[in-house]
């Protein structure tokens, strides 16, 4: 017979601790979720504790296994799902240009998946510092090590493959999304400023970046939401500082990027 077992529900924890470059820790437990095309300004160091995620990155098909350390870089868009039908269970870092700068994006786009496993261990331990509350040295000790090898991973490849150019029109256009990520901006404001037709933008930036304008600057509103909730703002204050039209447009965009609602990402704890 099959199984009515309900699916296990999400559990996430989601905390800033004071280790410099540490813009988020994340640690989730998905089942059934997927993640849209998207995009962070930080970098996204994962590891998967059980199971395994299908994702794309630059039109390009990975996998994580849980021997994989997984480094996603900043401002390239990308999706997630899970590989087996029992989820996945993976802890997260995002970090900021200080612990990587953006002149390792084009290796790590060639080459996102890592199998080290010395390097597998040092970020289970900086996490197994981070869960406890008093050993930031510790856990930035740890991490400084984590960038050494994986700068030594990056640049040991030689010269990354060359990518495709940003197209002068798409770049300016994303250029003036990041510049308006409360705010926003119609496409005839765009397109006055940038001297093109709406659907001629459009197509410029979907075709440069695989993601459309309107998808992108969603993904950044919700990384400044997530920014605003890890300060302790409740969702009704973070709505309308990070663009959102209400709370309910908050939320909606919110758990389809994230996986759960506002109210249970701000209130999630650490481990």
């Amino acid at each position: 017979m099959p199984s009515t077992a309900a699916p296990t529900p999400a559990t996430v924890s989601a905390w800033r601790p004071t280790v410099p470059g540490v813009v988020e820790v994340f640690h989730a437990r998905f089942t059934e979720y997927a993640y849209p095309m998207h995009v962070h300004d930080a970098w996204t160091l994962l590891i998967v504790d059980s199971g395994a995620v299908r994702y794309d990155l630059d039109r390009h098909e990975h996998g994580t296994p849980d021997d994989t350390v997984t480094l996603l870089p900043p401002h390239v868009p990308h999706n997630g799902e899970p590989a087996t039908a029992e989820g996945f269970r993976k802890r997260v870092l995002y970090l900021d240009s200080s612990r990587l700068g953006d002149d390792l994006i084009g290796a790590a786009v060639d080459r996102p998946d890592l199998r080290d496993p010395l390097l597998r261990r040092r970020v289970g331990q900086v996490h197994s510092a981070l869960v406890r509350p008093g050993d930031e040295l510790e856990a930035e000790s740890r991490l400084t090590l984590v960038g050494e090898r994986l700068r030594e991973h990056l640049e040991s490849r030689g010269p990354a493959a060359p990518r495709r150019p940003d197209p002068v029109l798409a770049r300016r256009l994303r250029e003036l999304l990041d510049a308006r990520v409360p705010d926003g901006l119609t496409l005839a404001e765009a397109g006055a400023e940038l001297s093109a037709h709406p659907s001629h933008l459009v197509r410029a930036f979907s075709s440069a970046y695989g993601i459309p304008p309107h998808q992108y600057l969603m993904s950044r509103r919700v990384g400044e939401a997530r920014r605003l909730l890890l300060e302790g703002r409740p969702p009704s204050d973070v709505a309308a500082a990070a663009g959102f039209y209400d709370q309910a447009h908050l939320t909606r965009h919110f758990r389809r990027l994230v996986g759960v609602t506002p109210g249970r990402y701000r209130s999630a704890e650490r481990p």
